[in-house]
């Protein structure tokens, strides 16, 4: 028997058979050839199918319009569904059923984020669901949004302290940094010998510098000789010429 929505009378969306559906829509559109050097690339044990960004894109964009009406608890069980199986690509598309369905989430989906960057263990993830997802959601919700974000940057796990970093960057495109918060962040991290996490505080210096190049600079200055080589790059990457170049000469 056909279940339906109680509320609507309309056939219930049926997540796994969406899922399903889109995994063999990408995997008809691999290439064994991309699989096996995105694999490598990647240095993942997941299954690949193979498939770009672009093309996997396109494809969720079509599948999610073609559910009229998708609400956002259908969307993240849809979204789970597809992170279930340990396939790059389903992966990504679940980050993009996420991504597509941005406006509806709550502070509170934060947990299932958390969750998928914990298992994630890799910037191909990671990184859209911190910075496209979390830090969007923190955007439109900070007092909800911002305690939970708080916790990530103090986590055992460093793709989760990266995360909390990253969150930190559509406040920063919209020209609402939250540059206490970064400082807070930052410099507990600075001393942090993982890679990631400092390209993840250079990232964010980068960015700001975009629209702040002041600010930047003198945080760059006071922490000249703690930063990392990488953070110090990113950092000075869009800052003036003799502001670099004055940067530098500290560090030296």
């Amino acid at each position: 028997m056909e279940r339906r929505d109680r509320r609507s009378g309309e056939p219930a969306f049926d997540h796994g058979r969406a899922a399903r559906l889109l995994a063999e829509e990408l995997r008809a559109i691999g290439s064994p050839e991309r699989a096996a050097a995105e694999r490598r690339y990647l240095k993942s044990d997941l299954e690949f199918f193979g498939v770009g960004v672009p093309d996997m894109r396109r494809v969720v964009t079509a599948a999610v319009r073609g559910v009229p009406g998708l609400d956002r608890e259908a969307a993240l069980a849809w979204a789970v569904e597809l992170w279930r199986e340990p396939v790059h690509e389903r992966r990504m598309a679940a980050v993009e059923v996420l991504r597509l369905v941005r406006p509806q989430l709550r502070a509170g989906d934060l947990a299932t984020v958390e969750a998928l960057i914990r298992e994630a263990r890799t910037w191909a993830l990671v990184d859209s669901l911190a910075g496209d997802i979390a830090g969007v959601i923190a955007l439109g919700q900070p007092a909800e949004a911002w305690p939970r974000i708080d916790g990530w940057a103090e986590d055992a796990d460093f793709w989760v302290r990266r995360s909390a970093l990253l969150a930190l960057l559509p406040a920063i495109r919209a020209g609402q940094p939250d540059l206490a918060r970064f400082e807070r962040y930052a410099t507990a991290m600075l001393a942090e010998k993982e890679f990631f996490i400092r390209k993840a505080i250079g990232w964010v210096l980068r960015e700001t510098s975009k629209r702040d190049p002041g600010w930047v600079a003198a945080w760059t200055a006071a922490h000249a000789r703690e930063m990392s080589g990488v953070t110090f790059r990113e950092a000075t990457r869009r800052l003036p010429p003799e502001t670099a170049s004055h940067l530098r000469a500290l560090r030296e």
